[in-house]
């Protein structure tokens, strides 16, 4: 699977669907579906850096001493603008991983709020 198709829908396509699935969303899911997508990038950010670590050399950012530190910001909008496309899965793993936790303490808590009846 490559980044531009994700199942055979398009990276134009992913983004769409996930707007729309944003919109009917709960505030959970949405806070949820948002930070599954920060990991994402984080997780993509971290691999890009690891990528362009040994690079030198004169390219877009010259080879001055400021050249980390626009790369960085460089690598972190790739990640960024990645994951907000689709990504490469991740996040959609993580939202579902947070949607079950959810499920699971909800169900946790409504059965810690059930008490048996009294006796008469």
């Amino acid at each position: 699977m490559s980044l531009a198709t994700s199942g055979g829908l398009s990276i134009g396509a992913l983004a769409q669907q996930q707007a729309a699935q944003a919109k009917t969303a709960s505030p959970f899911d949405k806070r949820a579906h948002a930070s599954a997508q920060d990991f994402e990038a984080v997780f993509l950010s971290s691999m890009f850096q690891q990528m362009f670590t040994g690079i030198k050399g004169d390219g877009p950012f010259g080879g001055s001493q400021g050249v980390g530190v626009w790369r960085s910001f460089l690598t972190d909008q790739y990640a960024k603008s990645i994951a907000k496309a689709g990504g490469i899965g991740i996040a959609k793993d993580v939202y579902h991983t947070l949607l079950q936790h959810q499920a699971a303490r909800s169900q946790a808590q409504a059965a810690a709020h059930v008490r048996p009846p009294r006796p008469a």
